[in-house]
């Protein structure tokens, strides 16, 4: 096992921003990612993972922390992986916490299902994602996971692959093979169902992409009762390869009992 240093440019997008009458734009920047290569495997399974306490109102010290041990924690599958890419948000403003600058994929103005989704944030962190697994071979198995609002990236990533194409309509480049998200939500749910019934091609992936979604349920920050209906949203529009799992006297953090679960998990669906 060795952790490698991985050269890339360091991408940046640019995001409109309009209040009252003026327009102006918001120059958000994607760091550079940590990359664990583990070396000499056979069947290798490419994931990404993206820990998120820092849209938390955690420290540095804290996310870090938190990143080294659950990649740690991940022992039991990573036999079968030969390649972890741990990607950061970029600072942005969210209005969840009161305009306050934090790292987050996308802002969030509310966890109730009347607010409105983030579309061109969510996009935009979904191409950053998605770029940086479609360089990999076109024999490996790709995945994306997350933590809180990393999880929602992971899951509209899961309904980008679904449909063929981001909510922008560009086209969606990665095959995907497992999608897993920790303590998260579901964004753009309203219209998840029509986007999948358009097509037979669309109802297709959605039938075969394996999702797992795990929730606390004691959970302060994003409640159990969205993860669960985001879970159902999904189910409801065509995902028949998905599982939600909760767990008793869990808040909004991971435990190893749910890591093992995880891991369990990819080896069940995507095998050695």
């Amino acid at each position: 096992m060795c952790l490698a240093s991985m050269q890339v440019s360091t991408p940046h997008a640019h995001l409109n921003s309009t209040r009252g009458n003026k327009t102006s734009w918001i120059l958000l920047e994607y760091m550079k990612p940590f990359l664990l290569n583990i070396l000499y495997l056979k069947n290798p399974l490419y994931i990404y993972i993206y820990i998120c306490y820092k849209n938390v109102l955690m420290d540095n010290d804290a996310d870090f922390f938190w990143s080294t041990v659950g990649l740690k924690s991940w022992k039991l599958c990573l036999f079968q992986i030969s390649k972890w890419i741990c990607p950061s948000a970029p600072t942005r403003q969210v209005t969840l916490f009161g305009g306050y600058p934090c790292t987050a994929w996308f802002n969030v103005e509310s966890m109730s299902e009347d607010a409105c989704d983030d579309l061109e944030g969510l996009d935009a962190s979904a191409t950053h994602v998605a770029n940086l697994l479609s360089n990999e071979p076109d024999d490996v198995k790709l995945g994306i996971a997350g933590f809180s609002i990393g999880a929602a990236v992971a899951l509209y990533s899961a309904t980008c692959r679904a449909v063929g194409q981001y909510g922008n309509g560009n086209r969606y480049p990665i095959n995907l093979s497992a999608t897993v998200a920790l303590s998260g939500w579901l964004p753009t749910s309203r219209n998840l169902r029509n986007r999948v019934g358009a097509s037979q091609e669309a109802a297709r992936r959605t039938a075969s992409l394996p999702t797992l979604l795990c929730h606390g349920q004691v959970d302060d920050v994003v409640d159990c009762k969205i993860g669960e209906k985001s879970a159902q949203t999904m189910y409801s529009a065509g995902f028949q390869n998905l599982t939600f799992r909760t767990y008793n006297r869990l808040g909004h953090y991971t435990i190893i009992e749910e890591i093992n679960d995880v891991c369990s998990w990819l080896i069940a669906c995507l095998g050695a």
